[in-house]
């Protein structure tokens, strides 16, 4: 079994030392810059009465120190990435203490009409997404959240062994993420897909053969020139004209491609880095095999694509040098050239990048999936069995309880079984639904789930637990509520459902409340659902009589030493003890 948190302590010493070994050397290259600087002007000082021993040495200087430069952008890059690694170790170590209130909570992914996402702390603080959630880009984020709001129940098989696989690949996850997270992106990639997709090339087919003659007949000249072989020397001058208007002549159209392409050349740098790892690596199972083929093409592949494209946004990006403007566009039309490079690409690849920007979003969401795999070794991947029981765990936990605080149940539900769930307040019955429910999300994600073992009929989830009044909708709490189990009928008359409620109908009287609930569930069995209700009316009960698929079971709660006990425990049957009256007493309500 693997020990992740020895890992994460191990590599963020690696990591650790990494960034300040590099970071002498960039002190140490910016030192030997500096002198080399300084030794150049002195040698052209002492120099200077022979040019061109002066100029030798110059070109010398400058050809170092441009060396030294790049090699000191290389060792900072170098610098910054594992000083990512450094902070990506750091959070690990951090949220498996148990800190991590202050990550993202995805609230903008509640969604009170969902199946189920408002009510078993999806999102939110302390929510399982805040939890797990690694994500680097916004359309991985959103993949991620997507994946545990799917109510998926096809393929489980195919993304357990993707996450699996991914989980034993820690240094590569890694990597992944550090490379996202470097580069800042400004515009969203359904925008840069909308823009791709809808875009219409100004140049014309002939431009091609235009800039090769214009290109070639520019040499020519030039070279006459040099070699002082032309008869008319102003003739350059007029050449130069000429290719400063025929740029003019597009420049309008030149500059709204310019200013669309420099919002997006950081997104296509950082995706054809991230492309190029996922090509690179070597993966068995079968669903990152299929996105892996996704992003290759017969002739190239996906990542130096993009590599292309984005020294092509760069050469464009970099047009506002006045020199390079004006020499560059009157001999050569570069931002004509420029222009039309990238129109190419968009017109050869514009429908595949969205293909490829769903690829690496997809590993984004997965890599956050195979970091929580990684980070629970304890826990097990369900044992998917189409034909038994809806679920049959021993030993099934909440995930995010602390493991030694945290009490297990055994539970075993079959297929249009219904439990009904008494017990005291605060003695488990809503943790214990949120148990269940979250063993369904995570199963059906492909995730492995807090137990011992488990086996699992995928069924799709619906819930009703935290039903709210809305002053917007004008709607009271109770109409609410009779609107999310209308929801539910409707939603379990087209397809299975696994129903799990609690205290429904809590907006009315005790009386309409008893008769309400009995005939609700007997509606739900009698259309052959399968699920679990939470209540304190013990009235309720009296169904399983009546019903053979309804079973009892309950949380109970005792006063030892005048003091209230529970041990969070399910068993069969009825609760007894209810503890709101010694509650009132013992905080001296009444």
């Amino acid at each position: 079994m693997n020990k992740p948190l020895t890992y994460y302590q191990e590599h963020l010493k690696i990591y650790q030392t990494q960034v300040e070994k590099l970071y002498k050397r960039m002190t140490a290259l910016s030192t030997l810059r500096l002198l080399v600087f300084l030794a150049t002007g002195f040698g052209i000082y002492l120099s200077f009465e022979y040019w061109q021993v002066a100029l030798l040495i110059g070109a010398i200087g400058i050809g170092v120190f441009v060396f030294l430069l790049s090699k000191h952008t290389d060792v900072k890059s170098q610098r910054n990435f594992n000083k990512v690694l450094v902070d990506i170790n750091e959070d690990e170590i951090k949220i498996a203490s148990g800190d991590f209130y202050d990550r993202d909570k995805g609230l903008q992914f509640q969604d009170p009409n969902h199946f189920y996402s408002l009510d078993i702390d999806l999102f939110g603080r302390g929510s399982f997404f805040q939890f797990i959630n690694r994500t680097t880009i916004n359309e991985g984020t959103e993949q991620l959240a997507n994946a545990l709001k799917a109510n998926d129940i096809d393929n489980i098989v195919l993304r357990q062994e993707a996450i699996k696989e991914l989980s034993t690949k820690p240094k590569w996850r890694q990597h992944y993420s550090a490379t996202s997270t470097l580069v800042e992106v400004e515009t969203p990639a359904k925008h840069i897909i909308n823009w791709l997709q809808s875009y219409q090339s100004f140049l014309p087919k002939i431009m091609k053969w235009v800039l090769l003659v214009f290109t070639l007949l520019s040499i020519l000249i030039l070279a006459l020139t040099f070699f002082n072989s032309m008869t008319n020397q102003g003739l350059i001058g007029y050449w130069l004209l000429l290719g400063l208007i025929i740029t003019g002549l597009y420049v309008k159209k030149t500059n709204i491609l310019s200013s669309k392409t420099d919002k997006v050349k950081d997104t296509f740098r950082q995706y054809a880095l991230l492309l190029d790892l996922i090509e690179n690596e070597n993966f068995s199972s079968q669903l990152l095999k299929q996105k892996q083929q996704k992003i290759q093409l017969d002739t190239e592949k996906a990542s130096n694509i993009f590599k292309k494209l984005s020294r092509s946004l760069d050469a464009l990006d970099n047009r506002n040098n006045i020199i390079g403007a004006i020499f560059g566009n009157g001999l050569f039309l570069t931002d004509i050239k420029n222009s039309y490079r990238i129109e190419k690409w968009i017109e050869q690849y514009g429908n595949k990048v969205k293909d490829w920007f769903e690829v690496v979003a997809f590993f984004d969401a997965y890599n956050a999936l195979g970091t929580y795999t990684y980070n629970h070794p304890q826990f097990i991947f369900p044992k998917i069995d189409t034909q038994g029981v809806v679920i049959n765990a021993q030993s099934l936990g909440h995930p995010l309880l602390d493991v030694n605080k945290r009490v297990d149940s055994d539970l075993t539900v079959e297929n249009e079984q219904f439990f009904i769930v008494t017990g005291a307040n605060m003695a488990g019955k809503s943790t214990f639904l949120r148990t269940v429910s979250l063993h369904i999300v995570m199963a059906n994600v492909g995730l492995p789930i807090c137990a011992k073992s488990s086996k699992y009929s995928p069924v799709k989830l619906i819930t009703s637990m935290r039903t709210t009044d809305s002053l917007t909708d004008d709607s009271s709490y109770f109409f609410s509520e009779l609107t999310r189990l209308k929801y539910i009928v409707d939603a379990i008359a087209k397809e299975p459902y696994f129903i799990v409620l609690d205290e429904i109908l809590k907006g009315t009287n005790s009386t309409d409340k008893a008769i309400g609930s009995k005939k609700f569930v007997e509606k739900l069995v009698a259309s052959n659902a399968t699920g679990i209700i939470a209540t304190h009316d013990l009235s309720l009960c009296e169904i399983e009589k009546e019903l053979d698929d309804v079973k009892n079971y309950y949380f109970d709660a005792e006063i030892v030493n005048d003091e209230l006990h529970f041990d969070y425990t399910l068993k069969e049957g009825i609760c007894q003890n209810m503890n709101a009256s010694f509650l009132l007493k013992k905080m001296n309500i009444v």
